[in-house]
């Protein structure tokens, strides 16, 4: 029985832990050779050595998504290691705790806050996908995931900068969609929930009742029910599938 990913090169952003390492490993389980990347290096190589361990195939790379020559590394390091690209999974990202104080308000909230934020998680996709999709279109088609949110759906209060970044990513996906959909590039978005990773585990201890409340499901959701959602999107069976956004938050947005 042939497996989802059979044959195909993936790119993973964000790998080291959470929801990318997850997918790392569910895109490896699926057949799909990786290349993981992380500005956490370490973490990216112990990705790596679980899906090798496992019989798969993966390297790994270090870098910075907001770094333009680190973005093109990592796209050139994939090709040059599996001869093609098929399906990228751009994920990395940050939480508003990693840019500076919590809980501000938008006239609270500093412009280096703001602009690490957007830089992480609005300009390090935009830059994935701009040196992804020439690969792509070289070898006839491919498959973009984008790490979106249900942040960038919906307002969240004190979080001006994460869902005006989500947001844009959003828009990313669906502007890209439109413009390669005759190259045989697809380009979805997954938007997470509140799920239970190391990026999010402070903020789930501080709030957790609180969160639970908000979710008719009432449970934080786990990466792997994230990468399922990433690989089927990345696979031929959502061959009529682009420009689209996949909630996957226990019901958080239809409450």
């Amino acid at each position: 029985m042939s497996r989802l990913l059979d044959g195909k090169s993936a790119i993973v952003t964000g790998g080291a832990s959470g929801i990318g390492r997850a997918t790392a490993l569910a895109f490896a389980r699926e057949g799909a050779r990786v290349l993981v990347q992380d500005r956490a290096e370490a973490g990216a190589q112990e990705t790596v050595g679980l899906i090798n361990a496992a019989g798969g195939q993966a390297v790994s790379i270090g870098g910075d998504v907001t770094r333009e020559a680190d973005v093109q590394a990592m796209v050139a390091r994939a090709v040059a290691t599996f001869g093609r690209l098929d399906c990228a999974f751009n994920n990395a990202g940050i939480a508003p705790a990693a840019a500076g104080p919590t809980m501000q308000r938008t006239h609270e909230l500093s412009l280096d806050s703001w602009q690490k934020l957007i830089d992480v998680n609005l300009t390090g996709v935009f830059l994935c996908m701009k040196h992804q999709v020439p690969h792509m279109m070289a070898g006839g088609g491919g498959a973009i995931v984008n790490t979106a949110s249900i942040a960038g759906l919906i307002g969240l209060p004190t979080a001006a900068a994460y869902v005006a970044g989500k947001h844009g990513v959003i828009g990313l996906t669906k502007t890209a969609a439109m413009e390669y959909a005759r190259d045989g590039i697809r380009v979805n978005a997954v938007c997470p929930g509140f799920v239970l990773t190391p990026m999010t585990q402070d903020g789930a201890a501080r709030r957790g009742e609180e969160l639970l409340n908000k979710v008719p499901m009432h449970r934080l959701g786990k990466p792997d029910e994230i990468a399922e959602a990433v690989v089927w999107m990345s696979c031929d069976r959502a061959s009529f599938v682009t420009g689209s956004f996949y909630t996957v938050d226990g019901g958080y947005v239809a409450a």
